[in-house]
């Protein structure tokens, strides 16, 4: 079985190079095992029992990008991940009936105001940790669980936030912070 330094080269150049049929292969017990070391491979194993649509490497891919992203925007991977499988299950042709697209199910407006490219999961993941980073940076201190209100934000937008000064009493809100939250510790659970 190839080492997990040789899967990450081939992830990360994944879909381009499919040549390596070896790492291939060797992708398959990401899906099951033992608890693993690192937030990557626990967000991979998360991604592939959500979305059995999603490639071994492009699980991977994705889990590595939500990895940095969430570090360079100060959340845990755990939390990013929770949440975009929440969104989208890592889908980057995801379409929601209200026209949100990709991973991060952004409208093409918010996109727009952003500068994301909705349909690149690169940048819908990227762009989804800097929503939610600065939605938990804003509210670190005003609010005793800044990321349940972030999230709250997230999903009802800030407005609603604001208006109620906290999670709105949405029913909708309050299940996506609760489901996201299991998520969250399912991935936890993978890890070592």
């Amino acid at each position: 079985m190839p080492r997990i330094e040789h899967l990450r080269d081939v992830a990360l150049r994944w879909p381009d190079d499919r040549a390596d049929r070896d790492a291939i292969y060797g992708a398959r017990p990401l899906y099951d095992g033992p608890p693993v070391a690192g937030a990557e491979l626990a967000i991979t194993r998360a991604i592939l029992h959500t979305n059995l649509r999603v490639q071994p490497l492009a699980a991977l891919r994705f889990a590595i990008e939500t990895t940095r992203a969430a570090r360079r925007r100060g959340v845990p991977p755990e939390f990013l991940a929770a949440l975009l499988l929440q969104e989208s299950a890592y889908d980057p042709r995801a379409l929601s009936s209200a026209g949100a697209v990709g991973i991060g199910q952004f409208t093409l407006e918010t996109a727009s105001d952003y500068g994301v490219d909705p349909f690149d999961p690169d940048a819908s993941i990227a762009g989804s940790a800097a929503l939610i980073g600065g939605y938990v940076a804003a509210y670190r201190g005003r609010f005793a669980d800044p990321y349940g209100v972030a999230l709250a934000a997230y999903n009802a937008g800030p407005g609603a936030v604001e208006r109620y000064r906290g999670v709105p009493p949405y029913d909708e809100t309050r299940t996506y912070i609760e489901d996201i939250a299991e998520r969250q510790a399912r991935v936890y659970s993978y890890e070592k």
